[in-house]
């Protein structure tokens, strides 16, 4: 029966054979440094690489101390060690002893050359930067379907605008042909009438970011027209599309809060502005309010109509006092005259009884031409509209209002036809 084994003694097993290799005991392996990250431990993780392999090497922090340099990206180096296993996850790697420094490296060398060639032709230039739109409709993005990049940009974009359009061109961002790819989505997502282009990827070693620092990727960005966001990396990651882009994002994620405002914040700003223009409305409405009461009550205090009420309630208050006043003289005349006729005899009564005789025809005579008697045997008494009293045919034309006395009131009248006698 064949015999199975665990993958702990797989491992096991070679690493036994790696250690008993005298040749990978002690090797001195050339190449340029990438991924190099110092750990809090002390401990330092890199990869060695050429044009057609690399691999991964840690040096322990007790041989770190003897270091003269600092570890950098790009730097050609030769390091000295052995070559052993990492049993946990079954891959090999190189256990540094000893590092010295050759160069700066061929990338890096490449990457400053171009950078410094395009920064003479002076596609870094400020003047040459387009503004970004605030109020971004629809958003263009350059970088690879699949990946946490990718992901970022849209859960960001619509956290923040859940009305923004996101059109993906799903582009290669690594290895042969991503330069060309970049290009092509650059042009294709300008002719979409897009208002912003996020063009990045995730973070990787310099060879893995190689795409976005291509001349040809540099100068899309540089002409096209649509403004450019390069969130290329992590934010220690600077690429030649980082330096022409109009603006440079640390992150995918960064670059999407860069490009999209945010909806929800605007609108609470609104709200907020929306209330203390109300406040301020409502003050200075306030204040017209209180002018005005005053004016009003100034302009009730000296108005004519309001004198002219106060005199005829005073005249009414008056004419009420003398009715009064003359009723109780006629009165007390009454009184007196009763008495005094009781009081009377003899030829001063007769007297008096003539006197009051004679009072009695003159006031029958006043009767007999009064107006008002006149009127109750059913003759009218007319007036024209200026109050004058209608004697003549000719003093009046047909539509002129006239007033006519009866016994008990008055009718007013328009004059539809008149006939001179």
């Amino acid at each position: 029966m064949e015999k199975v084994y665990s993958v702990s003694q797989v491992n096991s097993y070679i690493r036994g054979i790696f250690d008993d290799d005298m040749l990978l005991s002690r090797v001195s392996v050339k190449g340029e440094l990438s991924n190099v990250k110092y750990h809090s431990s002390g401990h330092i993780y890199f990869t060695v690489k050429d044009s057609k392999a690399a691999i991964a090497g840690v040096m322990f922090a007790s041989d770190a101390v003897s270091l003269d340099f600092c570890l950098e990206e790009g730097q050609s180096v030769v390091v000295t060690g052995r070559i052993g296993v990492y049993e946990r996850d079954g891959r090999y790697q190189v256990y540094a002893k000893r590092i010295s420094r050759e160069g700066s490296g061929l990338l890096y060398e490449k990457y400053e050359k171009l950078r410094q060639d395009l920064a003479d032709m002076g596609m870094f230039d400020e003047m040459y930067k387009q503004p970004i739109p605030k109020f971004v409709r629809t958003l263009g993005v350059v970088t690879a379907p699949t990946g946490a990049a990718v992901r970022d940009i849209i859960n960001v974009s619509l956290r923040r605008n859940p009305y923004l359009q996101i059109i993906l061109y799903p582009a290669k961002v690594q290895g042969d042909g991503a330069a060309e790819s970049i290009v092509l989505g650059i042009e294709e997502l300008q002719k979409r009438d897009v208002d912003v282009i996020i063009v990045g990827r995730g973070g990787g070693s310099i060879e893995d970011l190689w795409a976005f620092n291509e001349e040809i990727v540099a100068r899309a960005i540089f002409d096209c027209p649509v403004p450019v966001i390069s969130g290329t990396g992590h934010e220690t990651d600077t690429t030649i599309a980082d330096w022409v882009a109009d603006l440079r994002a640390p992150t995918p994620s960064a670059a999407a809060e860069l490009a999209v405002f945010d909806y929800a914040a605007f609108q609470g700003a609104l709200e907020i502005y929306k209330d203390k223009l109300s406040a301020l409305m409502m003050n200075k409405l306030r204040g017209k309010r209180e002018k005005y009461n005053t004016l009003l009550s100034g302009f009730m205090r000296f108005s004519p109509e309001g004198s002219l009420k106060e005199k005829k309630i005073r005249v009414d208050n008056y004419r009420k006092e003398l009715k009064r006043h003359m009723e109780r003289i006629l009165q007390e005349y009454h009184m007196m005259e009763v008495r005094f006729e009781d009081g009377l005899t003899g030829g001063m009564g007769e007297k008096l009884r003539a006197v009051k005789e004679r009072r009695a025809i003159l006031a029958e005579r006043l009767n007999g031409v009064s107006p008002l008697n006149t009127l109750s045997r059913g003759y009218t008494f007319t007036e024209l509209g200026n109050g004058r009293p209608l004697k003549d045919v000719n003093e009046v034309h047909p539509g002129d209002e006239v007033m006519i006395y009866v016994q008990n009131g008055k009718v007013f009248a328009d004059v539809t036809k008149t006939e001179e006698r």
